[in-house]
């Protein structure tokens, strides 16, 4: 469920890692026992080039289709849209779902300091709560502040915050009760919304949330996928807030590979909380539910 890539002529020196090509993914994906992936864009594209946000979108989505296309059973893919350009947003929504066939949208936690849930932004979540979408969040490439002196690695910290902002402004603006018919899936177990859950209800007794209502109900309505957050810490606290049926796999390939890829699954299959049944859920079932087109072919 999480799994980037990134078009060659997009794949310059400001990647963390040399990029696989399509053969390469394809092995690596065998390596790791993945039958299929649903792709998305790493925000690191967006970030360095926000003044061509539209034809970056169309470049990555005509790529993502493509791959689709020529492997249907191995690939499905999360549309990229040029927000907070709202207008050409929609117009990619149209192209990317309607001619290109992607499975759905894959929006990042904040561009040029727009959070999800910004009222700008409303008439591309109603759009894709009419069109009952699936709704990938992840998180935006983002640093703290200079003038904070924080310079530890942004993905510790920063990555998982930005995530956790942009779920407590969905809730704050409504946007999330407006829009009941996407299907939302979170990054990284959520960054620390499971830690959280119980402070975020808090505001539906503040006075400056007003209108803030059924806040643990709505986060249990989300998934949450766990790439990144497969110790006993994270899914402890994940279990506390969502049934299995809400919890997807992701690997987060090709940026996390290797030992620390190796780790990840080795936590998960050490951990103790799912049964046989909640696995295969997790692993496989959950996301053929949500992915009907991929279920006719795996």
């Amino acid at each position: 469920m999480h799994h980037h890539v990134v078009p060659p002529q997009y794949a310059d020196d400001s990647m963390p890692i040399k990029l696989p090509d399509t053969e390469r993914q394809l092995e690596s994906m065998d390596d790791w026992h993945i039958q299929a992936a649903i792709t998305s864009l790493t925000p690191r594209v967006v970030l360095k080039n926000l003044h061509r946000l539209r034809a970056v979108a169309r470049d990555c989505n005509e790529f993502q289709a493509r791959r689709s296309l020529e492997h249907p059973s191995r690939f499905g893919a999360f549309a990229l849209l040029p927000l907070p350009d709202v207008d050409h947003a929609l117009e990619e929504l149209t192209y990317a779902l309607d001619i290109l066939h992607l499975d759905g949208v894959g929006v990042f936690s904040s561009v040029s300091d727009c959070y999800l849930g910004d009222e700008k932004l409303d008439p591309v979540f109603d759009e894709l709560n009419r069109r009952k979408a699936v709704v990938f969040i992840h998180p935006a490439h983002c640093e703290a502040p200079e003038h904070t002196r924080l310079h530890a690695p942004p993905f510790v910290v920063e990555y998982v915050f930005d995530t956790t902002r942009a779920v407590v402004n969905l809730i704050y603006s409504g946007t999330f009760k407006r829009c009941p018919d996407i299907r939302f899936i979170v990054a990284h177990c959520g960054g620390t919304v499971p830690f959280l859950a119980q402070r975020m209800a808090m505001m539906e007794r503040h006075r400056g949330a007003q209108g803030v209502t059924d806040v643990l109900p709505t986060l249990r309505s989300l998934y949450y996928e766990v790439a990144s957050a497969t110790s006993r810490f994270a899914l402890r606290s994940l279990q506390e807030l969502v049934n299995t049926t809400q919890v997807l796999w992701g690997s987060d390939l090709p940026f996390v590979y290797g030992t620390r890829l190796r780790e990840e699954v080795e936590h998960w299959e050490q951990y103790d909380g799912f049964d046989a049944a909640a696995r295969a859920d997790i692993e496989r079932r959950n996301a053929l539910k949500i992915f009907p087109r991929l279920a006719g072919l795996l």
